[in-house]
Parts: C-alpha cells; structure tokens; sequence
C-alpha cells in the first residue's frame, strides 16, 4: 500500500471503531483487517498504528480542532499535521487518486491550517485533556498519585511492549528465549515475573511454533505477578472466580505442574469455551470449567474446601489504557458506580468457597481507590473471619517485592506493567 492508501484506510478504520462504541477497538480492528485479508501485516501495522495514535491523543486532537466537526478524515490529518508533517505533505496525503481519501474541503483546510506548525501539547491545555484523562476522573487519580500523575498519565499514553509468559508445563524462560530467536524475535527477560519474556512493540508471534507449540502465552507481566500471588502450589485446589478466557488459570496451572485441581469460573459460557483451545494447546489437564448461574448449588456443595480462590473482578479497566486507549472515552462515571456494587457482591460469593487457613486474592486491572483499597476495607468488615496477609509475607517470589505496602500495587511508569492490584486475604477462623 502507498502511504496515501494507509492514510484511507485508517480514516475506513476510525470510522468502524467509532461506529462501534461498545466494543474494544482490538476486536474492530481483527474483524477490520479479517474481511480485508489483501492488506498485508506491514500495512496492518501502518493502519493499525495510526489509529492508536489517534486514540491516544483523542482529547487534545480534539482541543485543537476546537468547533471544527471532529470527523475520523479529520482527526487523522490533524494528527499528521501535529506530529510534524507540513501541510502540503497531508493535502497530498488527501489526494483523491487512487486508493486515497478525498481532497480536504474548505472548512476542514481551514481547521488545520489553525494548527500547522504546532506539537501536539500545549501550556493553555486543561490538566485533564493534557494527561487525556476524563474529567470526572482527574481528582481521583490526582488523589492517588498526586505529583506523580503527569508521569503515570504518559506512561498510559505509550504503546505496551509484547509480554509472555513461559509455560512451565513445555520448558523454562531460556528454551522459550531460544525458540523465539529461532523465529527471528529478541525477547528479554522481564524484570519481575521469573516466567516472562518481552519484546519491544508489536509482532506476530501466534503464528509461530512457540507460541502454537503452548510454549509460550500472551500475558502482561503486571498480570503474571497476580497468577504467582496465588501462591497456587502442586496438590491444592484452586478456583479462578472470573476465569474469563484463561489467562490466569494457565498460569496457575503451570505453578501446580499440573497437578491438584483448577476450577475456572465465569458467568459467560462463550468466555469459558473459548478457553478449551488455550488449555489444550498448553498441555494443561488440571482444569475443569464451571458456568455460574442464579441459584448454583455448586457454591453450597463446594464451600469452605478450596486453598485458594482467585477474584479476578470485572472493573473500569484503567490500568490497561496503554493496550486499550479507547477505554478511556467509553468510561464514564455511571460505569464505575456500577462496578462497585457488582466486585462486592462477587467478593461476598466467591468467600464462602475458602477453607480456614485459605485463601481468597483479590485483583484489578484498575488504578482507582474505590475498586482497590477501599472494597478490600468494605469486604472486612463484611467479613471478619478474614484478614489481609502483608505483601511482604504473601510474596511469594525470590526478589523483593516491587513495592512497599499491604498489597501489590502495579503501574506502568513504576514498573513497566500494566496497572494491577492485588489482595492477598486469609480466612482465620
């Protein structure tokens, strides 16, 4: 494709993602490309990446347009235009030949030529446009990190690097090393998590032997240090609560070396058939699928004879922006008063399923006080018979933990990771 045709179909791209309000803008985009199959992996990358720089930039595009109608043909030009390209350079980007998008009219000429010759930031932006935060959530993270936050807010705002996690059950971190620089990928080892591996940007590894070997699995490091803070360990019995796809279990089941007993959880049948693959492929045959349902008896007949349960809860999502930059325009405050109600019930059901002595981990993929700190505080009360295990006694790897505290609390401009929270709760009595 020619930079011109790039250009259209990140506008035909855009277009999708913002007719699709309620989906992630990864599953347009596969769907996107997977009905284009001519566009070949180079081009993706070129498309793809040029939406997420609009993405993640989103709010102050849009303060710099000002009144000008903020069309996806637009918004792409704009970022152009911001990110240093000269004005006669986009108008010929907008040619109209072949393969092109159409000549620039004279209302949308006259909005960039507002803002040719500047960078994307600007000293009179708002704070929260500036760190592309919602506005109704700005005092809440300037709470929680105060002067810190500019810094965590551009560490949101930067692409992700490709993190795996090495399948204990086919090999250990230096095969897998060795496997993927077979394939022509440099991966390195990440800082916290013994089992990870990282390479900078992003690639098609799930086509390769590694990965269709179960050698390997897609999995942020913020999220792997969640799965180990399980303490999951060979012979117990283990639930994963919000099992989703599997992620998590497949690395809990890695840690019991397959044996003890996995049950994966979720209220989605499709989420919980979609991981069946996933187990396969990794050689795991520790783990049984359970739907919950209104009513489940299950929960009666189990309680009380599970070592670990894992409440990976459903939240807004704020630590994962920099894999998910559309997240932050679809989250509005109704969402996370929402949520709250919902992980506490969840936190109220999956309790009864830990024996005395076990015990039940609490994550989020989410920076916010209220989804973290504050409904562990809540769920004490609730429930005295349990107690919060210090970070510092419930790490359970070699090297210090990455931060101070009673619970692990992960973000990207601290450690690299993906935003994540965990709570390590024992039933005492």
């Amino acid at each position: 494709m020619t930079p011109a045709a790039r250009i259209a179909a990140a506008i035909d791209l855009l277009i999708v993602v913002e007719g699709a309000p309620k989906r992630p803008a990864d599953a347009v985009a596969n769907d996107f490309f997977r009905s284009r199959r001519y566009i070949g992996s180079g081009d993706r990358r070129a498309v793809s990446d040029r939406v997420w720089s609009v993405l993640r930039a989103r709010r102050r595009l849009g303060w710099w347009l000002g009144d000008a109608p903020q069309s996806p043909r637009l918004l792409v030009a704009a970022s152009l235009l911001l990110e240093g390209w000269t004005k006669a350079g986009v108008q010929q980007a907008f040619s109209g030949g072949q393969f092109a998008a159409p000549p620039l009219d004279r209302a949308e000429s006259a909005a960039l030529a507002r803002i040719e010759g500047h960078t994307i930031d600007h000293p009179a932006m708002p704070d929260a446009v500036r760190m592309e935060i919602p506005d109704w959530l700005l005092p809440r993270l300037s709470a929680r990190f105060g002067t810190s936050l500019p810094a965590e807010m551009a560490a949101l705002s930067q692409p992700a690097a490709l993190d795996m996690r090495v399948n204990l059950l086919k090999g250990d971190r230096e095969q897998a090393r060795a496997a993927l620089a077979a394939e022509g990928w440099e991966a390195q080892p990440t800082r916290f998590s013994p089992w990870g591996l990282r390479i900078d940007g992003r690639r098609p590894i799930t086509s390769g032997p590694a990965f269709q070997s179960g050698l390997i699995e897609i999995q942020d490091e913020g999220s792997q240090l969640v799965a180990a803070m399980v303490g999951a360990a060979p012979g117990m019995r283990v639930v994963d609560w919000c099992a989703g796809a599997g992620g998590k279990t497949l690395a809990l089941a890695g840690a019991m070396e397959n044996r003890g007993q996995i049950v994966a959880c979720d209220v989605s049948a499709p989420r919980l058939d979609g991981a069946v693959r996933r187990l396969r492929r990794a050689g795991v045959h520790n783990v049984e699928r359970h739907l919950v349902e209104p009513g489940d008896k299950w929960l009666k007949r189990r309680a009380g004879t599970f070592d670990r349960v894992l409440v990976d809860a459903p939240c807004t999502g704020t630590g994962t922006w920099r894999r998910n930059p559309d997240a932050r325009l679809r989250l509005k405050e109704t969402d996370l008063a929402e949520l709250l109600p919902k992980q506490a019930s969840i936190l109220d059901t999956a309790q009864s399923l830990v024996r005395k002595g076990g015990r039940l981990v609490y994550a989020t993929c989410s920076l916010l006080e209220e989804e973290n700190e504050a409904q562990v505080t809540a769920f004490l009360l609730r429930h005295p018979a349990f107690a919060v295990v210090p970070l510092a006694q419930a790490w359970p790897l070699d090297q210090p933990p990455p931060n101070s505290g009673d619970f692990l609390s992960l973000t990207p401009a601290r450690h690299g990771t993906d935003g994540f929270f965990t709570a390590v709760l024992e039933r005492t009595t």
